[in-house]
């Protein structure tokens, strides 16, 4: 196989792996309101449900992307799969709501580790200047896996298994398959083949080294300790990075408090569980395109803190349509899409931009985006978990949606500063 057929291949691989995180993650939100019947789960208990696996991004995210770059991609991806895998596969046996919501919690750190695995392996195989479609699909990928939570495990797996104990199982055991393809290829592939290596003399000796790694075992064990915290350093000081975390909060409060709620919200004005949950693929549709198309348009605009500027703005507009009561169905389904298609427009880039700036680079991007999510699953837990409390609170999803709808607008403002 061509070394580019190679690194394509790869890439294919760990896409789907972030598809098979997606369906796992995405099962509880797609059978939120069985899970919230067979627990007898108050609002307040499924927005924390909900919400565990960002507010699980909030301690480990940095410390994840920093080991990321130290052990590479491909030990991260793969250790990620057995641990979301193995976590699907006991919550089909959960008999009470700390339990799953502990088990909830371990898919959560197996997130992190493919969250950042994938930006790391794009930047060791692509050059930066080609880095926008892979990023692209790997967040296709991604949502793909969304997707088919709702619409294939929700619609179509689940009721023919006989409910989502049977439908967690599974897609648990599958995924643990998977990992042990992902370990076969990857212990046989010739990866220092497909290493993008930069044309100067001191890059190609960082480069060298067995394995994916650059450096020896007797190397990481220094850089665990000594180069870990300049790392960190150098990216929290960083002000580009300042307005990308913000962007990330805003991105991960939109997508998390909306997608995990939308069929929940369409339920409460009279739509069929079904197609709820189909309109929600619908809105996973949406954000495909924006991945797909927005990076181009960055691309051929040059300006993409422009760009990130403009997604936010649909963002806003989007979500403002769901809190207008008495309307059509079309009237917010149209939201939803318009949503989807911003916050899909922004996934690719808060992912891509670390590379981009000349303070972090290729080599610090692990870190660099393990710091927007560190920070910013504080929004991914915040949005879901806020709607569930303030529905208690005041018996309505709009308080919710608001606070959506103000994050958004502070997207709007830091993207317009960030210098890229």
């Amino acid at each position: 196989m061509s070394t580019s057929r190679l690194r394509y291949a790869l890439l294919g691989l760990g896409s789907l792996a972030y598809t098979a995180l997606m369906f796992v993650w995405f099962s509880v939100p797609a059978w939120l309101a069985a899970l919230s019947a067979d627990f007898g789960l108050t609002s307040t208990q499924a927005g924390l449900l909900t919400g565990a696996v960002p507010l699980t991004y909030v301690p480990v995210a940095l410390f994840s992307g920093v080991v990321t770059d130290y052990v590479g991609p491909y030990r991260a991806i793969g250790t990620g799969l057995l641990l979301f895998g193995g976590a699907q596969v006991g919550r089909a046996a959960a008999d009470t709501f700390p339990v799953l919501l502990a088990l909830t919690v371990v898919v959560g750190f197996g997130a992190t580790t493919i969250t950042f695995g994938l930006p790391k392996l794009v930047s060791e195989i692509f050059p930066p200047e080609e880095s926008g479609t892979p990023s692209s699909v790997y967040v296709v990928g991604s949502l793909a896996g969304t997707a088919a939570a709702f619409s294939l495990g929700r619609g179509v797996l689940g009721p023919a298994l006989g409910g989502w104990r049977p439908l967690f199982y599974y897609t648990g055991l599958a995924v643990l398959a998977y990992a042990v393809l992902w370990w076969v290829v990857v212990r046989w592939a010739p990866l220092e083949e497909v290493r993008h290596r930069e044309p100067t003399g001191e890059s190609e000796g960082e480069d060298e080294g067995e394995g994916e790694g650059a450096t020896t075992d007797e190397d990481e064990a220094v850089l665990s300790v000594a180069s870990l915290r300049r790392d960190v350093g150098r990216v929290f000081a960083s002000p580009s990075m300042r307005l990308l975390v913000v962007v990330g909060v805003v991105y991960l409060l939109v997508v998390h408090g909306l997608q995990n709620w939308l069929a929940t919200v369409l339920q409460s004005r009279g739509v069929d569980p079904t197609l709820a949950a189909m309109l929600v693929s619908g809105f996973v549709a949406a954000e495909a395109v924006g991945t797909l198309a927005v990076p181009t348009l960055s691309d051929r605009l040059g300006e993409r803190g422009t760009v990130v500027a403009g997604c936010a703005a649909l963002c806003f507009a989007g979500t403002a349509t769901l809190l207008v009561p008495g309307v059509p169905l079309a009237v917010p389904v149209v939201g939803a899409l318009a949503v989807g298609l911003g916050v899909g427009g922004i996934s690719p880039l808060v992912r891509m931009v670390p590379a981009e700036l000349d303070e972090i680079g290729p080599e610090l991007t692990g870190t660099a985006v393990g710091l927007v999510f560190a920070v910013g699953e504080l929004g991914g837990f915040l949005g879901p978990f806020l709607v569930g409390v303030l529905y208690d609170l005041t018996g309505t999803y709009a308080a919710g949606l608001g606070v959506i709808c103000v994050g958004c607008l502070a997207a709007v403002l830091a993207g317009h500063r960030l210098p890229v």
